[in-house]
């Protein structure tokens, strides 16, 4: 007994460690640290334009924000589904709406609008996000994580 109110004691005489926005103590670490948080060029989702303008290449363990912008020109979503389960999705940001899922398959904009997507990169592999429905390249967005 004696032994367990000493180590109370000793644990209640450490200095209370500052938090992450006075620069001082630990803060965040690793994943989710500002040091770790890349942003990604935006997609585009517009009748007849490319959604990007080069494939992205991604580094597990990074963590990414993405813009995902509608003109409104055309009702519009993005699908894929196996590049949406090799990353960890923290939220989704609409319209400063934040949503934290579980998963994603699909994202769609019926009018014009922008998301924002903040996530890890998890799994290595090669994967794409495409406008469903269609076979041209430049409705596909080629993904490689590193």
């Amino acid at each position: 007994m004696i032994r367990i109110l000493a180590s109370v004691f000793a644990l209640a005489a450490l200095p209370v460690l500052a938090d992450d926005h006075d620069g001082g103590g630990f803060g965040m670490a690793g994943l989710l640290s500002g040091s770790n948080k890349q942003d990604l060029p935006p997609i585009t989702l517009s009748t007849g334009m490319p959604l990007a303008q080069a494939p992205l290449t991604l580094k597990s363990g990074t963590y990414y924000e993405i813009e995902i912008e509608a003109d409104g020109s055309q009702e519009l979503a993005l699908v894929g589904p196996e590049f949406f389960r090799a990353i960890w999705i923290d939220e989704i940001v609409i319209e400063g709406l934040e949503i934290r899922p579980l998963g994603l398959d699909s994202v769609e904009f019926d009018e014009a609008g922008v998301m924002e997507i903040g996530f890890v990169a998890i799994k290595p592999g090669r994967y794409e996000i495409r406008v469903p429905g269609t076979t041209g390249e430049t409705q596909r967005l080629d993904v490689v994580i590193e």
